[in-house]
């Protein structure tokens, strides 16, 4: 049985949070807590699996909590947050300082309503941190900045792709934070709720050289720029004459997820005239598996991040199982290889028009 304890000030949602765990058959409830100290005592007491944090508590907020519990007795953490600017802000910074995922918190009018998806979500994400090994989360140093001197001519026709879910914000700040302000465009999926995806966007902006945006429909797509996925559409890159354009598409969820890096994967494929370079990180299914392998049967370059620094292997061990990758790279090379790869495609470009041209 997997051991949850829950902490919330709320006596509703711990009570909510409570009756839904009960109906799973491999986890139970050793334990609530209104507060911070109280959990402290109840964790040294119980010593639970898996923790559900509420961010927002009195006398110490969710946030110190953590850090200090990551400090001090590292355990899986999955928190409870408000969809919120302030509950993403705070969510953000939770999975920074280690926490494994986050859920929506449930309202009190939940109680009127089917809890059906909460309960299935809740589940899923308490059984995915049972199995995390906290110690790698958030672990990873940050890295120097890619020395690079590229050209926004001769980049134009080269496009870098990234796709993530769960840990995939820290994973993508690690990626994205290294690479050069005059790199090749990037398009990022990120598995995440409407109203986070802005303050994703936001945050990446402060450690990153590129221009970070929340993709908007028709947005042009330049080098030195970086277009993340927003929550409540997939991302579709599509070719109007010479240019690329980000193009939100409001169709259905697929592989659950919306939006899908599959998608953003295969809107790249039917460009004709772009070079891929696509990485596929951390993340519990297999969105962008499929897409990936297509990237690479059609000439592109593609790579996963390995087990050994991914939170959840799940999307880059489906690429593996299907042969998607052309390398399996550790969190701290993705970036350099992918930049090396947009510096020998160049270089081979450049190799023959020198042949056309003597010819």
């Amino acid at each position: 049985m997997i051991k949850i304890l829950i902490v919330d000030d709320s006596k509703l949602v711990r009570e909510i949070v409570s009756e839904v765990i009960t109906n799973f058959s491999d986890m139970t409830v050793v334990g609530a807590a209104k507060d911070a100290f109280e959990a402290r005592e109840l964790i040294k007491k119980l010593d639970p699996d898996v923790v559900t944090l509420d961010v927002e508590m009195p006398k110490m907020d969710g946030i110190t909590f953590l850090k200090n519990l990551m400090r001090l007795r590292p355990m899986p953490v999955v928190m409870l947050s408000t969809l919120t600017q302030q509950g993403a802000d705070t969510t953000l910074e939770a999975l920074a300082c280690g926490a494994v995922d986050f859920i929506s918190k449930p309202r009190s009018s939940a109680l009127l309503n089917d809890l059906t998806q909460f309960s299935d979500e809740l589940y899923q994400k308490l059984k995915l941190a049972s199995t995390v090994n906290v110690k790698k989360v958030g672990s990873n140093q940050r890295k120097a900045l890619i020395n690079a001197d590229f050209e926004p001519l001769h980049i134009k026709h080269h496009i870098i792709a990234l796709g993530a879910s769960t840990g995939g914000t820290e994973a993508l700040r690690d990626v994205l934070s290294m690479l050069p302000e005059n790199s090749p465009a990037v398009v990022v999926t990120q598995h995440i709720p409407e109203s986070f995806s802005r303050r994703f966007a936001l945050r990446l902006g402060e450690c990153c050289k590129m221009t970070v945006h929340e993709a908007k429909d028709g947005q042009l797509i330049e080098p030195g720029n970086i277009y993340i996925a927003p929550g409540s559409h997939h991302l579709v890159i599509e070719q109007v004459n010479d240019h690329y354009r980000c193009w939100l598409d409001d169709s259905a969820p697929y592989n659950r997820h919306k939006p899908s890096v599959d998608i953003m994967f295969q809107s790249l494929v039917q460009l004709k005239t772009v070079n891929v370079y696509a990485a596929l990180l951390t993340g519990m299914g297999s969105d962008g598996a499929n897409g990936l392998k297509t990237l690479k049967d059609n000439g592109h370059y593609t790579a996963i991040q390995n087990k050994a620094t991914s939170m959840i292997w799940g999307m880059p061990g489906a690429a593996f199982l299907l042969d998607a990758h052309r390398k399996d790279l550790p969190i701290s090379q993705i970036a350099p290889e992918l930049i090396k790869q947009v510096h020998e495609t160049l270089h081979d470009s450049k190799m023959v028009r020198k042949s056309n041209e003597s010819a």
